[in-house]
């Protein structure tokens, strides 16, 4: 085994090399993605190699994509937590230097953005009128997640149960899902909620491209038949009202003002979607952030009082 002190020598450069190689296939190609000459990354591999005394690269002669060896899958993997941890490192530097004001920088999918955000963003702006609030907004949490990793975000909306990595999180609000049907479906309307045998034989139309937590067609019986995939909740709104299908969506994502739409209560023993708020571990949050999540966590207190109202009510 080589002297661990040896590994003291491994520096950022000869990770994000050996991390090139693993994403381009390609020691030219790296060279270009990073701006250096082929042979600095030949290099930076070799020393890499030499120094955790294990082969990471196999080498290739002619057009055959470079490939990495099991240690060097091992190494990237590894490798890329350490980027990504400086990364982190210079965010918190930049974020202490401001103080309380600049930016802080948040990411979000579109059911919290429309629901809930701007509440918040209201109260926040009121009590801290020299921080700004920039978003990231994707359907895909687990690139919210990546960013917030690499310290490119300081807080994201996320779900439960939350992913592997170097995050902590808060619970903000459980949020049921609804069936929307369109407006003359007899679902519902006589005032009985819709079972699994109901909901089962629909035509669906359901999100796309996202973790099965945000899929409840996956907790139904035997296998849904799925018509229509979008992550747009105004696009799946004009699809029932359309007479497309049905859709099971959370209570956040649905409009009710939406013409031809109707949101009905259903008994299928669905888990809610479970809200949170995530940040990375190793970083201290700055006291616009504290103030972030505390006002979120109230605004979404209000939210669970109004559904609970709202359902009683219905």
């Amino acid at each position: 085994m080589r002297d661990p002190d040896s590994w003291l020598g491994v520096e950022v450069r000869h990770l994000a090399a050996l991390d090139a190689i693993a994403r381009e296939r390609s020691f030219s190609r790296a060279a270009r993605t990073l701006g250096y000459t082929q042979s600095a990354i030949s290099q930076q591999v070799a020393l890499l190699e030499r120094i955790v005394g294990a082969r990471l690269v196999e080498r290739s002669s002619g057009p055959r994509p470079v490939s990495l060896t099991p240690a060097g899958d091992l190494m990237v993997r590894h490798g890329r937590r350490v980027v990504d941890q400086l990364a982190a490192a210079r965010a918190d530097l930049a974020a202490w230097s401001a103080g309380n004001a600049g930016e802080l920088r948040v990411g979000t999918y579109h059911s919290v953005g429309a629901k809930i955000l701007p509440r918040v963003v209201g109260r926040l702006s009121a009590a801290l009128p020299d921080v700004s609030v920039a978003l990231v907004e994707t359907p895909d949490e687990g690139q919210l997640l990546r960013l917030v990793e690499r310290g490119e975000l300081d807080l994201t909306f996320m779900l439960y149960p939350l992913a592997d990595g170097p995050f902590v999180a808060v619970e903000l609000l459980r949020d049921p899902f609804l069936l929307l049907v369109a407006e003359d479906s007899p679902l519902g309307a006589d005032g009985r909620r819709p079972r699994m045998a109901d909901v089962a034989r629909l035509d669906l139309i359901a999100y796309d491209r996202v973790r099965d937590v945000t899929r409840p067609e996956t907790h139904l019986r035997g296998t849904p038949q799925v018509v229509f995939r979008s992550n747009d909740d105004e696009t799946i709104h004009g699809l029932v009202a359309a007479g497309m299908g049905a859709a099971l969506l959370p209570r956040l994502s649905v409009d009710a003002a939406h013409p031809g739409v109707r949101a009905v209560e259903i008994d299928i023993g669905l888990p809610p979607r479970v809200i949170g708020l995530a940040w990375h571990r190793d970083r201290d949050l700055l006291p616009a952030a504290r103030e972030f999540v505390a006002r979120t966590e109230r605004v979404c207190a209000e939210l669970a009082g109004e559904q609970a109202v709202g359902s009683h009510g219905g």
